[in-house]
């Protein structure tokens, strides 16, 4: 690999042979080394789950012959994915990691489940600049071609200017073509909600099982939030941080005198 380019670390949660991946394995081939280690099968909704009562496999495998990157799958969830390239599988520490593109939103509230997201924050955690990559199209038949032009850009400017320590971005793509893109909001998270029902069922053999289904309900009117932003034809760009603290309510906690 190039110690002129920079080094460029893929993952994603919808498995390593997603399109949306191997369309952000292409864009990144442009713009760096590339090194690809992601789950070998979907693992969407997985949130920050990581692997810790059972064994991980990670096998090196060639998927295009042609291209450049080297690639692993993964047995382990998106956050076990960059733990074990920055550990153990990188030669290097990568100058970003991007995960994506996911078949879906991760904008408002979706952000907390996100494989995706989780894979993003996990290389924030490591101390690697960090983006994840949404298109709003679930179908495994997504046209991710009007992504591209926003996905370079905003990679660009990464690496160019880098992130603050502990913050990474959420970039979330409606559903347009390139031309019908109005272009890129800097937004806040919408203040929006799953209200979530669960299907009961029985099986033949007489065991209750559930799925879990619901409507997305957005309570956020502002106009300065990704939800917002993509209904308008924009793309979002959400710098997002994992430090949850509630650092307003610090005060107000301190004047209950728990400590008393």
């Amino acid at each position: 690999m190039s110690q002129k380019k920079p080094l460029i670390l893929v993952t994603n949660d919808d498995g390593i042979t997603a399109p949306g991946i191997r369309a952000l394995i292409g864009i990144m081939n442009e713009i760096g080394d590339v090194f690809v280690v992601a789950p070998d099968s979907p693992q969407s909704g997985m949130g920050h789950a990581i692997t810790v009562n059972n064994t991980i496999f990670c096998d090196p495998i060639v998927i295009d012959e042609e291209a450049p990157q080297q690639e692993y799958s993964c047995s382990g969830t998106p956050a076990d994915c960059v733990k074990l390239a920055s550990r153990e599988l990188l030669p290097r520490k990568p100058d970003l990691c991007v995960s994506g593109i996911n078949h879906g939103s991760n904008a408002a509230i979706n952000v907390i489940y996100s494989g995706t997201m989780s894979a993003a924050v996990e290389a924030g955690i490591e101390g690697i600049p960090a983006i994840g990559f949404s298109l709003l199209d679930y179908s495994i038949d997504a046209n991710f071609e009007p992504s591209k032009k926003f996905v370079s850009k905003i990679v660009k400017k990464v690496l160019a200017n880098t992130l603050p320590k502990g913050v990474v971005l959420n970039v979330n793509i409606p559903v347009l073509p390139e031309n019908e893109i109005k272009g890129i909001k800097i937004c806040r998270q919408a203040n929006a909600h799953w209200m979530e029902e669960f299907d009961k069922r029985t099986n033949p053999m007489g065991r209750e099982y559930y799925w879990l289904s619901g409507k997305f309900v957005n309570e956020d009117k502002g106009e300065d939030t990704d939800e917002w932003a993509l209904r308008q034809g924009y793309v979002s760009v959400v710098p997002t941080q994992f430090d949850l603290t509630a650092h307003h309510f610090i005060q107000e906690l301190n004047n209950w005198s728990l400590h008393d």
